[in-house]
């Protein structure tokens, strides 16, 4: 009888080697929980191999609690944990924390642990541990390695302190596309793309060439500042050099055409890449969202999920907005479950996007509970919140929020826009005398120099309280010139109170500054009548049918089964337009019924 035949047993050398190909082929956690566990039962060291794979797939815990049996860490054994913590920003905190244990170790830290210290560091409220590093920089003579000043170029934009990356910017000597990179990239976090497109300029007149981060940052600094003519060259350049169409440039490049109002060409791109990851769809929504084409938004947000994309809280922050203008309630409330499934109420931006499209399909109640169950809010959440109160007739409520907001958030200063939902709130509830102290408190107490927009909701405060003459002076005594919302509002309310003097010089006004707008030449017309100057009546008439402007049909939206159906007057093309017509005439019968009574003056 044969004796099974046994392997011989492995030599501390191969199992070592063994180990090792086995722990670089591992792609999930338990494996190397495995593997682990064969290297305490073998006495095999090599924690430094085991840590970076752990780091690699972000077990941060599991790996903090390796680091913690290591007897002597070294600088290499710190800078594992150091870079991999400072990948993400829930970690920064953590990666400081292991830089302060390497220093009290009495390890030193090398050109490798700074620039991931300086990242982290950049996240944090407070940049102290920053400056100190910055500090040991010098003091260590690292100060010339160009990573580490890239990296310090990082830390001073995202804390806000330009001067301080333009100066480490500046000292290089030698500098290569990374460096005009981070420089770019700090001008554009700051909000100064004008400087990040100058800066761009310089960079292509020294003889530098751009790369795909270089023409990312430069897409979108065109995109803020509305350069569409730079924005095509740069996209030229792009296809001309053959630098790769990541989906980051594809996406800066669809945004850019967005921002600049050309969605016929953010669409031809977003059509002619069909390898679209999900930050590309998210662009060609938002574009379609920021630039008033909801529908559009909506449809493409559909074909997205056809395709199996899942939104994350990009996606969800530009299809709220478009639910809100058109009042797909429907397709708002599938996204607000949505949002709940995957914890995303707690974001601030899908919170607060939620509370917008709520309030403006008049759901304010879900509105203002989104809004309380929020943890964070930031000034633009107060905002939605007070705002959507005041549309919605509830001013007192958007009031005391207002008070609220003043008196518990010390984090939260109001702007210019708390300032438009606050006197929005006075216009609807007819505070007059309280519109008029907020305004007077707006500059004096809060700092807040009106623009237009608050002009307009003071205008319409008083005109619709009948204090016409009130309104007119004040219009006479602005600033800057009133545009055709404002005068447009004072012209409503001299209709309404019958007012054809004031009414008169808003028409003068009004006219010349949309002389194509049939609204504008129906009210005055109906001002005239009302007075029985029925000549000026026909002369506006005459007016508007001599310069070919007919009265704008009205339009409105339902939604069916999430797909927004769009309905004009007049139009007769709709396949079931004769049950539409029947429809609305039963309709129309019950609502005489039970007293309605139309207004047909103004058609």
């Amino acid at each position: 009888m044969l004796k099974p035949r046994h392997s011989p047993p492995l030599s501390p050398l191969s199992a070592r080697a063994q180990l090792l190909s086995l722990l670089n082929q591992c792609k999930t956690i338990e494996p190397i929980k495995q593997i682990h566990s064969q290297m305490l039962v073998s006495s095999l060291h090599f924690h430094n191999h085991l840590l970076c794979k752990l780091v690699e797939l972000k077990d941060f815990s599991y790996s903090s609690l390796l680091f913690s049996q290591i007897r002597f860490p070294n600088d290499f054994t710190f800078n594992i944990m150091i870079r991999g913590l400072s990948t993400s920003w829930q970690n920064y905190p953590l990666a400081l924390e292991f830089y302060l244990q390497l220093l009290r170790s009495g390890e030193k830290p090398s050109k490798f642990t700074f620039p991931f210290v300086f990242i982290s560091a950049a996240s944090l409220p407070s940049f102290y541990h920053g400056l100190i590093a910055h500090s040991s920089v010098i003091q260590r003579g690292l100060d010339s390695d160009l990573n580490i000043r890239h990296s310090l170029i990082t830390m001073y934009a995202r804390c806000g302190d330009i001067k301080c990356a333009q100066e480490v910017f500046d000292e290089i000597a030698e500098r290569d596309v990374v460096s005009w990179n981070a420089m770019i990239s700090g001008f554009l976090r700051m909000g100064c793309s004008l400087k990040a497109l100058e800066l761009f300029r310089r960079m292509r007149a020294e003889g530098f060439e751009p790369n795909g981060v270089t023409a990312t940052s430069v897409l979108s600094a065109c995109g803020d500042v509305g350069d569409l003519s730079l924005g095509k060259e740069v996209a030229e350049m792009v296809m001309e050099s053959g630098l790769e169409m990541s989906s980051f440039v594809l996406s800066a490049l669809i945004d850019m055409y967005g921002k600049c109002g050309d969605l016929e060409a953010a669409r031809q791109v977003f059509d002619e890449h069909p390898r679209r990851d999900l930050s590309v769809w998210n662009a060609m929504i938002t574009g379609y969202s920021q630039n008033g084409l909801s529908d559009e938004a909506i449809r493409l947000f559909n074909s997205m999920r056809e395709a199996n994309m899942e939104p994350d809280k990009m996606t969800m922050v530009g299809v709220l907005s478009a639910c809100g203008t058109t009042g797909a309630l429907q397709l708002g409330q599938w996204m607000d479950d949505f949002a709940l499934r995957r914890g995303l109420h707690q974001n601030v931006y899908v919170g607060t996007a939620l509370i917008d499209m709520y309030a403006k399909c008049g759901h304010v109640d879900r509105a203002i509970d989104i809004f309380h169950s929020m943890p964070n809010k930031n000034i633009v959440s107060w905002n939605a919140m007070i705002s959507g109160l005041a549309f919605n007739g509830r001013g007192r409520e958007a009031l005391l929020l207002f008070n609220r907001m003043k008196n518990e958030e010390v984090t939260v200063r109001p702007n210019g826009v708390t300032f438009i939902g606050v006197l929005t709130a006075c216009v609807h509830a007819g505070f007059v005398q309280e519109g008029r102290n907020w305004w007077n408190l707006m500059k004096s107490k809060f700092g807040i120099f009106p623009k237009i927009e608050h002009y307009s909701c003071m205008v319409d405060l008083l005109a619709r309280a009948g204090h016409l003459e009130e309104a007119w002076r004040f219009i006479e005594n602005m600033p800057v010139k009133p545009d055709a919302v404002l005068l447009g509002a004072l012209l409503c309310a001299c209709r309404n109170f019958r007012n054809v003097e004031i009414g008169e010089k808003v028409v003068r006004r009004i006219l010349l500054l949309e002389p194509s707008n049939s609204g504008n030449y129906v009210i005055s017309s109906k001002i005239f009548v009302d007075s029985k100057r029925w000549e000026d009546s026909a002369r506006m008439r005459g007016l508007m049918r001599a310069r070919g402007i007919a009265k704008t049909p009205g339009c409105s939206w339902i939604e069916v089964e999430n797909q927004v159906k769009e309905f004009h007057a007049g139009d007769g093309l709709h396949p079931i337009s004769t049950e539409i017509h029947q429809l609305m005439e039963i309709l129309i019968k019950e609502m005489k019924l039970e007293g309605y009574t139309p207004r047909t003056d103004l058609l």
